[in-house]
């Protein structure tokens, strides 16, 4: 009883944290968007403790963040601010976006200080904060590549010239600050070079258009911050686009995902990350405005990059010319470009589509990209990235694919942000009730739709073991739903409240809705069945034909080379079937293996002809041995390859029936 009123009395708390204004801490403020079905629940509401992420949140803390802030003062990403103020004496260094990397830095640790109280951070914040407006000019402007001696060729190549890319990140940066702290300080200085842009852009006044995708969702979130409708209408006039004053090539519109109007596009194409960031702003700018050409639009570009252009991983953006969407089923492994930023970018999209809707499939996709192909991005020891997060290595190969620093970078930051504002994705509310989104240990307090405070305590070994226990706490008895996700990889689910099964199927890829009367401390338990899956492609995925790969839950394995036995080469790795997960794998619980981790090991099989003995090309035998001799094989996490050296992998194996 103790525990419960303490949980009861941080829910009364939660209400004025945030802002100065008193705003709460959320990743979207929704509260008065007329297009969102689903409220956010605040990064400061949700206190993640003892699972699966909090782990990786607190590596991100205590060595991603500081090491990072060390390399982009190394590389001169800080000075080239301080060069323009007259703070130092030296040249510009880095490509012409590398504002933003230090402005997503600073994102990640506006989110952090949401959840928790960091002098240490808040005071490193505030000194950049000063070094960045200092290099701000009168009129607004403020780009560290376009002042001074490249002036001139401000806004001259909008297509590539990352200019509102900048500033939409100094935007999000800004304004997560502000909510976590109530600070405004960097948003005023934003908030004067989005004033600079309406009074000398848009219809009738000089051309703008996001080369680079991110403005859009920055300028929406700045709208819903402020309630001034002016910046909603800048990032709409940026949506429709500017085609015929630009002259752009049709190259450079499909390369950009910009410069026409958002409605036209039929299909995900071009740069991923920058087709993910505008259809996350589109999605932003149809919540607010209720432009149904907008919805259909999205769902057209869902439909296409679900269906055929999305790594089983959530990683999107197979080429790496252009960084982009190849055509349908053009998902090669080894050359897999699935750049990190993509798939932060796939997870934004989806989650706004969700309090659009409140479809489960939209976090279904979320599910796969963070616990695959975002949480590979950054090691386990949390000072190295992946750029790239292929499905398919040698040993060669490998070395170069995680590293502490890129000379474009995007992608540390930006996983950076993802993690340390993790918890204000995990729950919803509506007018009916609480939304229960992703499963992890963790305490929340929060209020639903009509004010009463509600506290929920979770615990599980998710995404190991498929029960979760909550305890849901109205501060007064209350009759409301609370929506559970049902995975759409959970063959069967069972849902008890106080151990009594509830009314309804739960229907896996939907959210199960438990309507009742509600009190302090009762109880919700959720099974989710865990049996590992092989997983087939489409047939014309030409890669994958005749290969599987494996599925335990969220998490996709990987067959690495390190960690098998002596005369196993993944490479060559067959595995024999029979159709029935559960007597095709052993499941394994080993804590002391990449931080603690589910193995999965099957009989499969080696080829009794070593590759390296054999031709080039031969004649086909039918008698041929289609097995080999048998082989345990161990599978691990995908997220965890390359975490002990570098080594061979896939994730697409051969596979036979039994």
């Amino acid at each position: 009883m103790k525990s419960l009123t303490l949980l009861l009395c941080s829910v009364v708390m939660a209400f004025g944290q945030g802002g100065g204004s008193g705003e709460a801490t959320a990743v979207l403020r929704l509260d008065a968007t007329p297009g969102a079905k689903l409220k956010t629940v605040p990064v400061s509401a949700v206190k993640l403790e003892g699972g699966f992420w909090e782990p990786r949140r607190e590596t991100n803390v205590e060595k991603s963040i500081p090491t990072l802030l060390q390399l982009l003062e190394e590389h001169g990403v800080m000075d080239n601010f301080r060069r323009l103020s007259g703070r130092k004496q030296v040249e510009r260094k880095g490509p012409l976006y590398t504002d933003s990397d230090l402005y997503k830095w600073m994102e990640a640790v506006a989110w952090v200080l949401a959840s928790e109280d960091r002098p240490d951070l808040r005071r490193t914040f505030d000194a950049l904060t000063a070094d960045i407006l200092a290099a701000q000019e009168p009129s607004g402007y403020l780009n560290t590549y376009f002042q001074e001696e490249r002036k001139a060729q401000r806004w001259q190549e909008q297509y590539r010239g990352h200019e509102l890319y900048c500033l939409g990140h100094l935007l999000q940066a800004a304004i997560a600050y502000y909510r976590a702290t109530g600070n405004r300080t960097l948003l005023d200085g934003g908030i004067k070079f989005v004033e600079h842009l309406v009074r000398d852009f848009g219809p009738g006044k000089q051309p703008l258009m996001a080369g680079h995708p991110e403005i859009e969702m920055a300028l929406v979130e700045l709208y819903r911050t402020t309630g001034d409708k002016k910046y909603l209408a800048l990032a709409g006039y940026i949506l429709t686009g500017e085609r015929e004053r630009l002259k752009l090539t049709p190259q450079q519109i499909a390369y950009t995902f910009s410069g026409r109007p958002f409605i036209e596009r039929t299909i995900m194409e071009g740069h991923a990350v920058r087709a993910g960031y505008a259809a996350s702003g589109a999605t932003d700018y149809w919540m607010e405005s209720g432009d149904a050409a907008y919805g259909a639009t999205l769902e057209r570009l869902w439909q296409d990059m679900v269906r055929s252009k999305m790594y089983i991983t959530g990683g999107i953006g197979s080429r790496s010319a252009g960084e982009a969407f190849g055509d349908p089923y053009e998902l090669p492994n080894a050359k897999a470009y699935t750049e990190s930023c993509a798939a932060i970018a796939n997870l934004m999209w989806n989650w706004r589509m969700l309090q659009a809707t409140g479809e489960a499939r939209f976090t279904d996709v979320m599910e796969t990209a963070l616990y695959n192909s975002i949480n590979s991005g950054m090691s386990l020891s949390g000072t190295m990235y992946c750029y790239r997060n292929p499905l398919e290595l040698t040993r060669d190969a490998s070395a170069t694919i995680r590293n502490p620093w890129y000379s474009t970078t995007c992608c540390p930051p930006n996983l950076e942000r993802m993690f340390a504002s993790l918890p204000g994705y995990f729950y919803g509310t509506s007018a009916e009730g609480l939304w229960v989104h992703f499963y992890d240990r963790n305490k929340m307090a929060w209020k639903l739709a009509d004010g009463t405070p509600l506290a929920v305590t979770m615990e599980t070994k998710y995404p190991w073991e498929g029960v979760v226990e909550m305890t849901v706490s109205p501060r007064a008895e209350r009759e409301f739903t609370v929506f559970l996700r049902v995975p759409g990889w959970s063959e069967s689910t069972r849902v008890t409240v106080n151990g009594a099964a509830v009314s309804g199927k739960a229907e896996a890829g939907r959210y199960l809705a438990v309507k009742r009367r509600w009190k302090a401390g009762d109880k919700l338990k959720i099974e989710f069945s865990m049996t590992p899956q092989a997983i087939v492609s489409h047939p014309r995925a030409l890669e994958n034909q005749g290969r599987v790969a494996v599925k335990r839950g969220p998490i996709v394995y990987v067959l690495e080379q390190e960690g098998q036995a002596e005369g196993v080469n993944v490479l060559e790795s067959k595995l024999l079937l029979t159709g029935d997960g559960a007597k095709d794998f052993t499941v394994r619980w080993e804590p002391e293996l990449l931080g603690g981790v589910v193995t999965l090991r099957h009989k499969g099989a080696q080829p009794v002809v070593r590759s390296e003995s054999l031709p080039l090309y031969r004649r086909f035998d039918p008698k041929e041995p289609r097995t080999g001799k048998v082989a345990e094989l161990v599978f691990t996490p995908y997220y965890s390859f390359l975490n002990r050296g570098p080594s061979a992998s896939q994730v697409w194996v051969e596979a036979v029936g039994r």
